[in-house]
């Protein structure tokens, strides 16, 4: 065997262990990324919205926003942290008013956080990367604070008009 065999066999050995490293490194150090939060009013007027998020391991605050979006306008908050934390979503109303709460949990897994502001409401949509279920919470489907709307289920508004309709038809 030559001498540049042996420098090359060397360096290529050098190079897999310090990519090895370079991981390890990364994974311990945790570069997790942002969150990016959309949040869009397809209502008729300028809503008022307060986003905050804690982290679940020590309840330290880690995100605090305020904002007031006009009708048909989108506006994009500063990045979450691709961290576990609970967002609680506050809807104002015309009075300053708390009119909706509602909280998601923000994971590892987590892409995009998406608020949409109606006048039924705010609905939040969470998608998650891999074979996590998406999320979506809020109550813009219908006008009451149901709490099966609170959890993401619309059944029962499909439910409500199937029984409607099903009642329409036999009163005929």
């Amino acid at each position: 065997m030559n001498r540049r065999t042996v420098l090359r066999s060397a360096s290529v050995l050098a190079t897999v262990g310090l990519a090895g490293c370079i991981q390890g490194v990364q994974e311990h150090f945790g570069l997790q990324g942002v969150v990016p939060v959309e949040i869009h009013n397809s209502g008729s007027r300028t809503y008022n919205i307060q986003l905050r998020a804690r982290e679940l391991g020590n309840d330290r605050q880690s995100y605090d926003e305020q904002y007031s979006v006009s009708p048909n306008e989108t506006a994009y908050p500063p990045h979450l942290g691709r961290t576990e934390q609970s967002l609680q979503v506050v809807l104002f109303g015309e009075n300053n008013e708390q009119e909706q709460v509602e909280a998601v949990s923000i994971t590892s897994e987590t892409e995009f956080v998406s608020i949409e502001l109606t006048d039924a409401g705010l609905v939040i949509e969470v998608d998650r990367a891999g074979d996590a279920a998406n999320e979506t919470v809020g109550n813009a489907t219908n006008g009451s604070n149901d709490s099966s709307a609170a959890n993401g289920s619309n059944n029962s508004t499909t439910t409500e008009n199937e029984t409607g309709d099903s009642d329409a038809e036999s009163a005929s």
